[in-house]
């Protein structure tokens, strides 16, 4: 019962959250929009009550399950976080429109297909640092996503007709951009992480059947150093970003969930 009180409240709040947020954008010209905190303060009740939730689940079952939805629950959890933590400094508490949204359904689906696998305490800690470390890195890579995908609408919008109040109500190009990169590059840091320290402490990649998983974890790094690298040395940016980041999470997002998938949802193994 206290797990469904839980997700039920952190749900709710997520979504009023989310509506919040919307009917500011609807109902306030931009000349007088500025950050209403309150969509803020609720989100950080929801996000809080979900990382209560996973961390009494956590001592339930001995661990983490590393299920399908579990797994997603925890990165959207941990997306909706990074978020809340760069509205501190930036006014992007309007990408909660779809963060929050996203993070309320995971939970959700967790609660309701929590499939109990194989947990965090059956591994060392060297294993535990290394999935740990690629699940922040996916997190912060998928707010990246986000703002790429998010740019390419701003920028389409701003030259080719006058851009709807929600695409005004965002930060210029020249903020949201520099946010995609300083995403990016913790992104990649802690990607370069979880290579390095999957190399070191994974025994037998082929054995344990992660080469597909590897081999796309490191094309994904080699697009994301290779896009900072450009923006450092030619002044990479724009549409060549915004390619790049949505090529690269396309494949981490492959890796770290397509398989998963396959197996879990569709051949149920």
């Amino acid at each position: 019962m206290t797990y469904v009180v839980l997700t039920t409240l952190s749900i709710g709040m997520y979504l009023l959250s989310t509506a919040l947020i919307i009917r500011h954008v609807d109902h306030v010209s931009i000349t007088q929009n500025s950050p209403q905190r309150m969509p803020i303060y609720l989100a950080w009740v929801a996000v809080s009550l979900h990382t209560l939730y996973i961390v009494l689940a956590f001592h339930k079952n001995n661990g983490f399950s590393f299920s399908f939805f579990s797994t997603a629950s925890l990165v959207a959890m941990i997306v909706a976080l990074l978020l809340l933590m760069a509205a501190l400094k930036k006014p992007v508490e309007k990408l909660g429109v779809v963060v929050f949204p996203i993070a309320a359904i995971m939970l959700g689906l967790e609660l309701n297909f929590d499939d109990k696998s194989q947990s965090l305490l059956t591994y060392n800690w060297a294993m535990t640092g290394h999935i740990l470390t690629s699940i922040i890195a996916f997190s912060l890579l998928n707010i990246a996503a986000l703002q790429a995908a998010l740019l390419a609408i701003q920028d389409q919008q701003l030259k080719s007709h006058p851009p709807k109040r929600f695409i005004q109500s965002l930060p210029s190009l020249q903020a949201m951009e520099s946010l995609l990169f300083q995403m990016l590059t913790a992104g990649l840091f802690f990607l370069t992480l979880a290579l390095v320290s999957g190399f070191i402490f994974i025994e037998d990649l082929f054995a344990q059947h992660l080469v597909h998983k590897t081999v796309l974890s490191i094309l994904a790094w080699l697009i994301f150093s290779g896009l900072l690298l450009g923006r450092s040395r030619y002044g990479w940016r724009g549409k060549t970003a915004i390619q790049w980041t949505v090529c690269g999470f396309i494949l981490l997002l492959l890796a770290y969930f397509g398989s998963k998938l396959v197996l879990k949802l569709i051949l149920h193994r």
